[in-house]
């Protein structure tokens, strides 16, 4: 396997914004129109360098194979939905283990909590395909287990669940605790063993929507990227926060889930919407009041957008 670079040489000029009317619904910049045959002959050469990083994905997952591993103490205590268990006890009775590190803020509101680990975890689902291959994956939050564990059920993830907090120290060695981590483990009968791990952009394994944008002509929409003039940009992660929240929150509240991590908020009154002057709602629990004329909101309740009324 070769290392070398394969550039694409363009038969066309490059990408660049249209001229002003020449489309009086779209504002932005759009690729050069061309013939298809042109079309397919530059993405054909495009392919080709897509084959070799797929190839060279291949070998570094094959030398991520190889590596050496590192044993853990399997006695690690985690906090669960039965309380007290063990960093073993975690694997589910299979063979391996993939843990995510969810970055915590104790004593933070929903809102406040963090974006990326958000929606990173929002893209878990399905987990049957990896149980196939003896793998379980589980939220190792670094936060306590009853706060957070509430931020899962308003959230509607379904993975397992652990407060890692009193264990940080030793399952993060060599690491700065309170930060993103995904980490793989091997268990050999009572033992466990560390395998690999990954932070910051590694963390995209978990991740659908970056996958899907990288093939959309315009990306990320992220001011890191190498894109053409007048191409749409906002700063790095920007979209991960909308309204001053969590964007994946928004859906939640607007199915009527209650986002107070408060202790018994869960079996208390079921959260409801109400309309606000402007035309925004108010996401008030029963028995909380607002003043319509001011559009002032109750004390401990949530604003819910609502773009129902614009055009």
């Amino acid at each position: 396997m070769t290392n070398e670079r394969i550039d694409v040489v363009m038969s066309h000029e490059p990408n660049k914004p249209r001229p002003p009317g020449a489309d009086v619904t779209d504002t932005g910049a759009v690729p050069v129109a061309v013939e298809r045959a042109t079309f397919q002959a530059e993405l054909d050469a495009l392919r080709v360098r897509e084959k070799a990083h797929t190839r060279e994905g291949d070998a570094i997952a094959a030398a991520r194979r190889r590596l050496p591993m590192v044993e853990v103490d399997p006695t690690l205590p985690l906090i669960g939905p039965r309380g007290p268990v063990t960093l073993l006890d975690a694997f589910e009775g299979r063979r391996q283990l993939i843990a995510y590190y969810f970055m915590w803020y104790p004593g933070r509101p929903a809102a406040e909590q963090c974006e990326g680990c958000t929606f990173f975890t929002t893209q878990v689902g399905e987990p049957s395909h990896l149980h196939s291959r003896g793998v379980t994956y589980a939220t190792f939050c670094q936060g306590p287990y009853e706060e957070s564990v509430r931020y899962r059920d308003f959230m509607g993830w379904e993975m397992p669940w652990y407060s890692a907090e009193d264990s940080l120290d030793a399952l993060l060695t060599g690491r700065r605790v309170g930060k993103m981590h995904l980490v793989c483990y091997l268990r050999d009968g009572d033992r466990v063993f560390e395998t690999y791990w990954t932070t910051l952009r590694g963390v995209e394994a978990m991740d659908y929507s970056y996958a899907l944008l990288d093939m959309t002509v315009y990306g990320r929409h992220e001011t890191w990227e190498d894109s053409p003039p007048g191409w749409p940009q906002t700063p790095v992660m920007s979209h991960l926060r909308t309204d001053g929240r969590p964007t994946a929150q928004w859906s939640r509240l607007e199915a009527g889930r209650s986002d107070d991590l408060a202790d018994g908020a869960f079996g208390g009154p079921q959260a409801r919407s109400t309309k606000m002057a402007g035309g925004d709602s108010l996401l008030a629990r029963d028995g909380d009041t607002y003043d319509a004329a001011s559009g002032k909101r109750a004390p401990g309740s949530r604003i819910l957008r609502d773009d129902s009324h614009q055009a």
